[in-house]
């Protein structure tokens, strides 16, 4: 963590310890995933809704890439996952980011 993001977390939580800040966090957050068509009839899944104050999107998106098998990025405080891996995101975001599930909602674009 950077010292402009402990500042951050010190000026939300005050006086708790980071840990406790973080989870706060993580239950304060709505996080939202969807499907999206791209050219060619390539699926691009999109995570919205993670506070970048409280993740660092990047490590984010390398876990999800790591554990998807896939490629991805991240761009306009958004990750994007190559394919349709919508449930599997969840899960993770569940299991190794400590999000709770009722937290994590999906956004149908049809």
């Amino acid at each position: 963590m950077s010292k402009k993001d402990k500042v951050d977390i010190i000026s939300l939580c005050g006086g708790l310890p980071e840990e406790l800040c973080v989870q706060l966090g993580a239950e304060q957050q709505l996080v939202k995933i969807k499907l999206e068509k791209r050219k060619f009839g390539k699926e691009v899944t999109v995570i919205e809704g993670l506070d970048p104050s409280v993740y660092d999107l990047k490590k984010v998106a390398s876990v999800l890439k790591s554990k998807l098998a896939t490629g991805g990025t991240v761009k306009d405080n958004h990750i994007e996952v190559q394919g349709d891996h919508r449930h599997k995101v969840k899960q993770i975001l569940v299991n190794e980011f400590g999000i709770p599930a009722d937290s994590v909602i999906f956004i149908e674009t049809e």
